[in-house]
């Protein structure tokens, strides 16, 4: 287990970069608690593949240092760091029984035959294969050797870190669902620091103890799941997490009150005048749908997914969306929306902006 310190960090793909746009990775400044399950979570291209193989030691940053608990491991090796590594496809032994690429990495580092017999043992049950681990990984599904791939990576317990770059792409959604439990598990019992890779916000806001959202090459917030729904620092955030995500309205601001097209809205916070892109962002379950006072809006059309209902609407020209209960009665009468002021955020130039207390 290790504290994981990204000191200046930034890569670039290119020879000579010129400027921060040829930069896949901008620079970053983070520390990584000993012991956490992160998640790094954003859209394909943001650069967590590529933060992920610095860690690791495939990748040499063009910029900055990595330590690990405070001992700079920017020129070790992958070996040197004594890491644990699960890709997006499988990476299996054909020739092997299940049992013995489960057993490889143990007998690599020379462990008793009944420590790695209990060990090997321990992980088929965690991954569903304790009936084929006497089968070889040849002819076995894909969904199987990730498996396999999968209890590779959890099988040893001294490693500083267990780093996972989307490894339950090819698993079927029920087993999807029984994986990360069992990593939840894992972690709680042995502590290790982990980091998952992964574009699903299902599978981040259900294994991380914090997520790191990645966007356009940066950390835009590391945080809780409910400091990411709650208090989203950048509209990314907003946007990514949630279904649906933030409504996000281009407004005026000013004290305590926000203003859409001379209509205004109660903020918790006092503003000073602010310059930029001004913008609020309020939540979908933090918008009402009323017949009463309010702003007005047009309803489209109402979609029923079960456990409530998403109505879509416009307001002054711009997309919202509301989320009511399932028993909510939504009548034609129904053209204002209100939102809560506990749960507005203000934004300038995509970034949260902290007010001040009434």
């Amino acid at each position: 287990m290790a504290k994981i310190t990204l000191d200046n960090l930034a890569h670039s793909y290119l020879t000579n970069p010129s400027g921060e746009a040829d930069y896949a990775l901008k620079e970053l400044n983070h520390v990584w608690s000993d012991g956490e399950a992160y998640a790094l979570l954003g859209a394909s291209g943001c650069g967590k593949s590529t933060l992920l193989n610095i860690i690791s030691g495939l990748l040499h940053p063009s910029k900055g240092r990595i330590l690990f608990d405070d001992v700079d491991m920017t020129e070790a090796s992958t070996a040197d760091r004594n890491i644990a590594q699960v890709f997006q496809f499988p990476v299996v032994y054909d020739t092997m029984t299940v049992r013995d690429n489960l057993a490889f990495p143990l007998k690599n580092r020379g462990e008793s035959p009944q420590y790695i017999a209990e060990r090997v043992q321990q992980i088929g049950k965690m991954i569903g294969m304790e009936a084929q681990l006497d089968k070889r990984a040849r002819g076995l599904t894909a969904d199987a050797k990730q498996k396999i791939s999968l209890g590779r990576g959890m099988v040893r317990e001294d490693v500083n870190a267990l780093l996972f770059d989307e490894p339950l792409t090819v698993i079927d959604p029920h087993m999807k669902w029984e994986l990360r439990t069992q990593l939840k598990s894992l972690h709680n019992e042995f502590g290790h620091t982990m980091i998952y890779v992964t574009h699903d916000q299902t599978e981040a806001l259900t294994f991380a103890d914090k997520v790191v959202v990645m966007y356009d090459g940066r950390v835009v917030q590391i945080g809780t799941p409910q400091e990411l729904f709650e208090r989203p620092e950048h509209t990314f955030v907003g946007y990514f997490i949630g279904s649906p995500g933030m409504n996000v309205i281009p407004a005026a601001v000013e004290g305590m009150t926000a203003s859409v097209h001379g209509a205004e809205i109660a903020l918790r916070e006092a503003f000073e005048p602010l310059r930029g892109k001004v913008e609020i962002g309020v939540r979908p379950e933090f918008v009402t749908l009323t017949d009463g006072n309010g702003l007005p809006v047009n309803v489209r059309r109402v979609e029923d997914v079960g456990r409530h209902r998403i109505v879509r609407a416009d307001l002054f020209g711009n997309e919202i969306n509301i989320v009511a209960s399932e028993d909510t009665h939504i009548s034609p009468e129904m053209t204002r929306v209100t939102f809560d002021p506990t749960h507005v955020n203000v934004y300038v130039d995509d970034w949260r902006q902290a007010g001040k207390a009434a």
